[in-house]
């Protein structure tokens, strides 16, 4: 294995708490979380400085599919080993590569096109998105960035996920993979991008979107350190694996158009094939998986943070009121891109919402203020373990 790097953060043992960040897919809508992670960072460089990155206070990033790209951007090495990625970064990424990853034919016969395309293969060939991972990241390996990260996709030939985790690669050599490899995996959305083959220290990989699997990482975030801490992993305290009041999560969607007007099991008893993959110019089975998952693992969140009487350490970032190409995971018009700026921007301004664990809606959390508030107090928190682990480390 080539040398590793030094990583940004001091390991928990030196400090108070177990930070993780989570990232969910969504494509396009990639563009709100990197508005959140703007924010989060520039409240961090309030407190410690211009230079530091959120690579240096979360000891797991966790991103699906549009997510991994995410991840993967803020966690690798540049030349000179720092994070190759400011989050302020990430949106302009996506407003300058979004309509070469998604390109659209347009004209009159634009719509039957498209169906055409899809009826004999992918929405996009994925061209531009390989060439771009692989000019973007080189020959960077899962195990060189600069602090621990975890990216699923799903394996279609065994079934089963397969998480790229930086805590896995003692186990399984073959996992550590180039991060280009394993972002084009995780974005391998079925019926958009082609499926991904590659092969690592003779382990073959056949994998698609990592949404399948994980569409909100979170869970995957909280699983990878807590099998730590029942390995005794010696980078973290001796405690119960099943409390997770260490852990300080933060938890960013990309947004979703739960509120606009619902399928109706009448009219999607008659769909065929068609209607289930272009029923209103989406693909509602994609949607139903995608959102079935995240909503899933909020509520297991919830559940158990509440239970521990720590829900303050759990923050999840999200918009459920997206409409119109905006809940869309592939429409980079240069108006739909400045809309989804605009509501990342508008949901900093929205009160902190919580999962009513009775009824299942989301609603506003008294007192909590705005999202933007919640994330300069857990800026202060993430800054006050930081200064912590430093001075407890023998090589601070």
């Amino acid at each position: 294995m080539e040398r590793r790097l030094s990583k940004c953060i001091h390991p928990p043992i030196y400090g108070n708490l177990i930070t993780l960040l989570s990232i969910d897919g969504g494509g396009i809508r990639g563009i709100i979380p990197g508005v959140i992670l703007a924010r989060l960072e520039s409240e961090l460089q309030k407190l410690d400085g211009d230079d530091v990155r959120l690579a240096d206070y979360f000891d797991l990033m966790a991103g699906t599919s549009t997510g991994g790209l995410i991840t993967a951007m803020l966690a690798a090495p540049n030349e000179n080993g720092r994070p190759l990625f400011a989050a302020k970064d990430i949106v302009p990424f996506y407003l300058k590569n979004g309509p070469q990853i998604f390109p659209h034919p347009s004209g009159i016969l634009a719509w039957p096109l498209r169906i055409s395309k899809v009826l004999t293969g992918p929405r996009y060939d994925g061209k531009y998105l390989y060439k771009l991972m692989r000019d973007l990241l080189g020959n960077t390996k899962l195990h060189q960035t600069l602090t621990s990260v975890a990216i699923p996709a799903f394996d279609i030939k065994k079934l089963q996920p397969t998480v790229f985790s930086s805590y896995e690669i003692p186990i399984n050599p073959g996992t550590d993979a180039l991060l280009s490899d394993i972002c084009i995996s995780t974005s391998a959305a079925p019926t958009y991008f082609p499926s991904y083959y590659f092969k690592n220290n003779e382990e073959e990989f056949n994998l698609i979107d990592g949404g399948i699997a994980a569409n909100n990482p979170t869970l995957v975030a909280i699983r990878e350190v807590t099998k730590q801490i029942m390995k005794e992993n010696p980078d973290f305290s001796p405690t119960d694996p099943l409390d997770y009041t260490p852990f300080l999560v933060i938890s960013i969607g990309s947004g979703s158009n739960r509120r606009e007007k619902k399928y109706d099991a009448k009219a999607s008893s008659k769909w065929g094939l068609i209607s289930w993959l272009f029923e209103d110019n989406k693909s509602p089975i994609l949607d139903f998986y995608g959102e079935a998952s995240k909503a899933m693992v909020d509520y297991h969140n919830n559940v158990v943070f509440q239970a521990l009487h720590s829900e303050d350490n759990y923050l999840r970032i999200d918009d459920d009121t997206l409409t119109g190409e905006m809940a869309s995971v592939d429409v980079s018009t240069g108006e739909n891109m400045k809309n989804l700026v605009d509501k990342g921007e508008k949901l900093l301004d929205k009160t902190v919402s919580r999962i009513n664990l009775d009824s299942g809606h989301y609603e506003p959390v008294k007192n909590g203020g705005s999202n933007a508030e919640a994330l300069q107090r857990f800026a202060k928190l993430l800054s006050d373990e930081r200064k912590l682990r430093r001075s407890n480390s023998p090589t601070a």
